[in-house]
């Protein structure tokens, strides 16, 4: 990997962002605002605020224990059993995990090309698919950090645009801040919890902080860089909401497919709103593409205890293998249902079992030193624990739910 920038304040926290605003996360928040106009605001509030508490914790385990999560799962448990059964679980879930995301992933980044160019949706699947190789082939960390930076940054001026231009009742949104549980919301309110707060990303944080960072003074700088991340992140996700309340909820109507989405920013861009709107699906799309890779490399080599980076050909395998199954799928119009329902099923697994150990280890002294929890830490870190099991087992049970969303991430 490149060596470590000391100069740049920000980049760990914008992966983070770039992961989970992605084609999945535009069309839950659409559907949210259609259905339900502001009233479900509330559920991303908080999904934002749980997601900058967890990356947090990630962080600090990676500056006071100078270990990833996946490195942690592998040494620090001290039973053979336990150690082995965290390590399989995992390791299995992110991989296959991050490869059934990816084929959502690029389909939605192509369908956002297809309607700007007319260009048949497959074709844009190999050029996603190869840009995506292309960039983590090259191997350098910097230009994967602010490459996706560049396409948060660029999904930001479009939809918090939008929203200044179409004047919203600001007064409605700042009570769609209140828990309301409207009839039939209850869905879609997990939902949109479950695509801010993914599993992989925490094992994506914790690397990306270890490989940018490495002192305990550092900590300053994660949370700000986490803080305007993911900050930005949860506001991009209102805005989305927003104007699909002013497109269609107050009109009465119901997106059918993505491309329909692209009535939000007709205010702004008026007969240019299709296009623009198959840029920003576009970009969604591949900066999630670009970080679903990137994240199971980066388990899969701490939980094996794998060299990390451009001359390890294990790491290199796991994100070209992920890739390559993305492709796959989407090129020959596949449905991954085994592989996704694991996928979430482990996923569902994952996310309590991973915040758990987090707790336990940043609560051990011997490890984590001065950046060991405090008492009010560790009452905010069960109470969110908590949360995510309930959430976790959510995306167990709706599984077996004859309807539903099938989100990307």
């Amino acid at each position: 990997m490149a060596k470590k920038n000391r100069k740049s304040s920000f980049g760990p926290g914008f992966l983070v962002t770039a992961a989970f605003i992605g084609p999945g996360t535009v069309t839950t928040c659409s559907l949210a605002g259609a259905n339900f106009g502001y009233a479900l605001i509330f559920a991303l509030v908080f999904a934002t605020v749980t997601t900058i508490i967890l990356q947090n914790m990630t962080g600090r385990l990676s500056l006071g224990s100078g270990h990833d999560l996946g490195q942690a799962l592998r040494e620090f448990p001290r039973s053979q059993v336990t150690r082995s059964t965290f390590l399989i679980l995992t390791l299995f879930s992110i991989t296959f995990g991050c490869a059934a995301y990816e084929a959502g992933n690029i389909i939605g980044g192509s369908l956002g090309l297809e309607a700007v160019t007319s260009v048949s949706s497959k074709v844009w699947v190999a050029v996603i698919s190869l840009i995506a190789v292309f960039i983590l082939g090259l191997g350098r960390y910097k230009l994967v950090e602010k490459f996706l930076i560049f396409l948060v940054f660029l999904m930001s001026v479009s939809f918090l645009t939008t929203l200044i231009i179409i004047k919203p009742d600001f007064l409605s949104i700042l009570k769609g801040m209140v828990p309301t549980f409207p009839k039939n919301s209850l869905f879609l309110i997990l939902a949109l919890v479950g695509t801010t707060v993914v599993p992989y990303n925490l094992f994506l944080h914790s690397s990306a902080v270890k490989e940018k960072w490495s002192s305990v003074s550092d900590l300053k700088t994660v949370k700000k860089d986490l803080l305007l991340a993911i900050t930005l992140g949860g506001i991009i996700s209102v805005s989305i909401v927003v104007t699909s309340a002013v497109a269609f909820y107050k009109q009465g109507l119901t997106p059918e497919n993505g491309i329909q989405l692209a009535q939000q920013l007709k205010p702004l861009f008026g007969t240019f709103t299709n296009v623009l709107f198959g840029l920003g699906f576009f970009t969604a799309g591949m900066s999630s593409a670009l970080t679903a890779p990137y994240a199971a490399a980066f388990a899969s080599s701490g939980i094996m205890g794998w060299k990390k980076g451009p001359d390890s050909k294990q790491f290199k395998a796991v994100w070209l293998v992920v890739i390559l199954i993305g492709f796959v799928v989407s090129i020959l119009n596949l449905k991954p249902l085994v592989v996704i329902v694991f996928a979430q099923a482990a996923n569902g697994l994952v996310l309590p079992v991973a915040t758990i150990f987090l707790l336990i280890v940043l609560n051990n002294r011997q490890k984590m030193g001065n950046l060991v929890n405090t008492a009010h830490q560790n009452i905010i870190g069960t109470l969110i624990i908590l949360i995510v099991t309930c959430l976790g087992l959510w995306n167990i049970v709706k599984l077996f739910m004859k309807q539903g969303i099938q989100l990307s991430g």
